[in-house]
């Protein structure tokens, strides 16, 4: 093979997609894939909203990822022929009280000095655009240019598109081969190895626990925790995503709405906790107070692939033909056109692209291994 990669999250399958879109011969190996983290992940591609103090680096390459959504999109369903589940619908920031209102106004501030396309609401102007919120929302940030997508109906398409361009799924696990310092393909169990030209390791926050990579490679990736819930009921409930204290409501537009926003550091616990349901619910309650009135189809949890400075590692190990690309945090699904686009070009001859130098793993080696 061209290529096999280890991984088979949204950021394995959708190298993998472009990669055979290139014309390479690709494989993937994941005993089960696209149930991990992209499995449970809400699916915002939200680079403006979801910008951080101190992280202003970052913005422009979220915003460059984001960019490319609609013709990946495009791409991606015309080659499975079926929907991927993208929606162009903004999110909607707001407050329910005066601190609220003052974190808010201090993060409209934030975005406006860095030129990012945000818009400033009075209590009226947020309550018009969004009748279901309460009726004590103080104010609000509108964010037009945020989309989603739905990783139930994404990993899917993924799936079907690979299949279509003749990539190889071995739902499996798999280790890496490496001969002579250069890594040569994919130990599978109950199977014959793949041989490859190139290996992409892509298993989320297990990129770490996948045997037979060197110890100077294995990324520095963890494990973090998100709970969150998924609602069945008024389909015009909202229309728009809304954020506020520490929770997201997230609307499908057929009456499916997804909860979220925790953030825990609990190793590789998956465990649903009720208290977490609770203050989920509550948080939404807050926001949207009809949401009490939905159907609870599903209370779960996922495990994001963070890294020590919360910045994906994409781009060549010190191992000959070992690419890493992990790390993605909240952020995979934003961050999969942009990822899948620079790790394809690579196997298929090309450079790494200036934008994705930040994102090396290179960052993290001690200072004699990177001059060596």
């Amino acid at each position: 093979m061209d290529a096999a990669v280890i991984g088979g999250g949204v950021i394995g399958l959708a190298v993998a997609w472009r990669a055979a879109r290139a014309g390479l011969s690709v494989a993937v190996v994941d005993p089960e894939p696209g149930s991990g983290a992209s499995h449970f992940a809400a699916g915002m591609i939200a680079p403006v909203g979801e910008a951080e103090f101190g992280e202003e680096a970052v913005v422009a390459l979220n915003r460059d990822s984001a960019e490319r959504y609609p013709s990946f999109i495009a791409e991606l369903e015309l080659d499975a022929g079926r929907s991927a589940g993208y929606r162009q619908t903004g999110t909607l920031h707001v407050a329910i009280d005066g601190d609220e209102l003052t974190a808010l106004e201090r993060e409209f501030r934030f975005r406006q000095d860095l030129g990012l396309p945000v818009e400033r609401l009075t209590s009226r102007q947020t309550r018009d655009l969004e009748p279901g919120l309460s009726p004590s929302i103080r104010g609000g940030m509108l964010v037009a240019t945020d989309h989603q997508v739905d990783p139930r109906a994404m990993i899917p398409t993924l799936l079907q598109a690979c299949s279509r361009l003749g990539v190889q799924i071995h739902r499996c696990r798999g280790s890496l081969l490496v001969e002579n310092g250069r890594a040569t393909g994919v130990a599978v169990d109950g199977g014959d190895p793949i041989e490859a030209s190139r290996v992409v390791l892509a298993a989320g926050c297990w990129s770490g626990a996948v045997q037979g990579v060197p110890d100077e490679d294995v990324p520095p990736v963890r494990p973090v925790k998100g709970q969150i819930l998924r609602l069945r009921g008024a389909a015009d409930l909202i229309g728009r995503t809304i954020r506020g204290g520490s929770v997201y409501i997230l609307p499908r537009g057929d009456g499916r709405v997804v909860v979220g926003g925790t953030v825990e550091e609990r190793g590789f616990d998956t465990a649903v906790i009720a208290g977490a349901v609770y203050e989920l619910l509550r948080d939404a309650r807050a926001l949207v107070p009809d949401i009490a009135e939905l159907e609870l189809v599903e209370a779960s949890a996922g495990l994001r692939p963070g890294s020590p400075d919360n910045m994906p590692m994409v781009g060549d190990s010190t191992t000959a033909g070992l690419i890493v690309a992990t790390g993605h945090y909240r952020n995979g699904y934003l961050l999969a056109p942009a990822t899948a686009d620079a790790v394809a070009g690579v196997l298929a001859g090309g450079r790494w692209p200036e934008a994705t130098r930040p994102w090396s793993p290179a960052r993290f080696r001690r200072p004699a291994e990177v001059g060596s």
